[in-house]
């Protein structure tokens, strides 16, 4: 019985993240939104940089959080396994042309996160604890004044409570313990008990204390992966330029067999680039949206400039980082996938096992950050659909999910948050284009003002 229900499980999976669904929905939504916005995301990336790192918060607005605080809790759910399993991946599979789409993917992308924050901030609302509440099921019910609207903000918060268990809690704690197991010898269940513990003191704080610990740890998760990242690939610099030339020159053609690599063809550089650069950077699924209407700030615009600047730090720059490694060293051409791979490629990067010993670590951080952006997620989706009184238990089950998840093969459960995670993104992105009209106007209003010397 079970195999049947995974084997229905990977098909619904195939079909959703599959050429003829999701994929392109989201790349149009996003080409949509690039467009409708005038290149917002290119236009204003410098503003946004300096909005979230040197602004960092605006004093004395309404909201939870800061700026930066809502950017780190959105990054830690974001830089994930992606980062370094999904990259090499991408690259096995499709070729290093893969990370060209990927690029394109989180170009368009941005405008797509920047649409989410700047919605969830305009329709948020404040919940009995009086805390801010927002994100694709607020702005669903409360922007598209029909039953329609309220139909697909349930069913996001529904997809995104059950998701949040999976691959925002489950399986990252199964790649933490398997990872510190495979190099350093650590039992699982002390893994997980550490894990359930740790995750324990930060979550059931909720928002305040998340995004306290993100603003400190998510600075020095990313820095520590890209120094050393940035070590292999100084350690290689004469190859870097062929690397960089090899992106471009297969992004449209396609990759030859070469030493273990069994060559790509354009499709499938095309469907693994875009597949995985969605899947680390999740713009279109909405989840980020929950982090930035915690923010304070008087202007959704503020914030949605903020927010998109996740997508460019987590597909722009730390994905090629460990792009530019693999493909440097030559690892790429060793017929090696997922993690395997790049953790080859920091090995014969760096001396002795440092590299081996990075990407455990940083598979392990990464992972544990976005337990902690995913159980925000998680309990503002099951607060808008059973109320404050079922955060708390969320909160104490979320912990003890994510000890039970070290310990075992996740297989199915990793399959469902696939299907979870598609199904969150469809009812976001018909909300986005529904709601196009509300993001341009605010967007145009904001802008001509900041014209004026009247927005920050």
């Amino acid at each position: 019985m079970l195999e049947q229900v995974l084997a229905f499980a990977k098909a619904a999976s195939d079909f959703i993240w599959g050429p003829y669904l999701l994929i392109p929905l989201l790349l149009a939504t996003g080409l949509y939104l690039t467009v409708r916005l005038r290149g917002v995301q290119f236009r204003e990336l410098g503003h946004s940089l300096w909005l979230a790192f040197v602004v960092r918060r605006e004093q004395g607005a309404e909201g939870d959080i800061s700026h930066f605080q809502a950017l780190m809790t959105a990054l830690a759910a974001t830089v994930g396994t992606g980062n370094i399993v999904g990259v090499a991946t991408a690259i096995a599979l499709g070729g290093p042309g893969a990370v060209f789409w990927m690029w394109m993917t989180g170009l368009v992308g941005m405008a797509t996160k920047y649409a989410e924050a700047l919605l969830s901030v305009r329709y948020r609302i404040t919940d009995a604890r009086g805390e801010q509440a927002g994100g694709p099921m607020y702005y669903l019910s409360r922007g598209i004044p029909s039953r329609l609207g309220r139909v697909l903000g349930w069913l996001f918060a529904f997809f995104s409570a059950i998701a949040a268990f999976g691959i925002g809690n489950m399986v990252q704690s199964n790649s933490v313990a398997g990872a510190l197991h495979t190099s350093f010898g650590i039992p699982l269940w002390v893994s997980g008990l550490v894990i359930a513990l740790l995750a324990g003191a930060v979550i059931l704080g909720g928002i305040k204390s998340i995004g306290r610990f993100t603003e400190f740890f998510v600075p020095v998760m990313i820095g520590a992966y890209m120094i050393g990242s940035g070590v292999v690939i100084a350690l290689h610099l004469e190859r870097v330029p062929a690397a960089i030339g090899l992106i471009f020159s297969e992004a449209f053609s396609g990759t030859a067999a070469v030493g273990g690599f069994t060559g790509a063809t354009l499709a499938a550089g095309i469907r693994y680039g875009v597949a995985r650069g969605i899947f680390s950077n999740e713009s279109g699924l909405g989840s980020a949206g929950i982090a930035a209407a915690a923010a304070q700030t008087r202007q959704p615009v503020v914030q949605a400039l903020v927010s998109m600047t996740q997508t460019f730090i987590d597909t722009l720059v730390v994905c090629s980082f460990t792009a530019v490694t693999i493909l440097s060293t030559g690892a790429w051409t060793s017929g090696l996938n997922g993690a395997a791979l790049t953790q080859m490629a920091f090995r014969d990067g760096l001396p002795g096992n440092w590299g081996g010993w990075i990407v455990a670590v940083s598979l392990a951080m990464f992972a544990f950050s976005t337990i902690l952006g995913w159980s925000y997620y998680g309990e503002k989706s099951i607060e808008y659909i059973l109320g404050v009184r079922a955060v708390v238990p969320y909160r104490v089950l979320f912990v003890v999910a994510s000890f039970f998840g070290a310990l075992y093969s996740l297989e199915f459960v990793w399959t469902l948050s696939d299907v979870m995670n598609g199904l969150m993104a469809l009812p976001n992105l018909v909300g986005l284009l529904l709601l196009s009209g509300v993001i341009a106007a605010e967007t145009r209003q904001y802008l001509a003002h900041k014209r004026h010397g009247g927005a920050p």
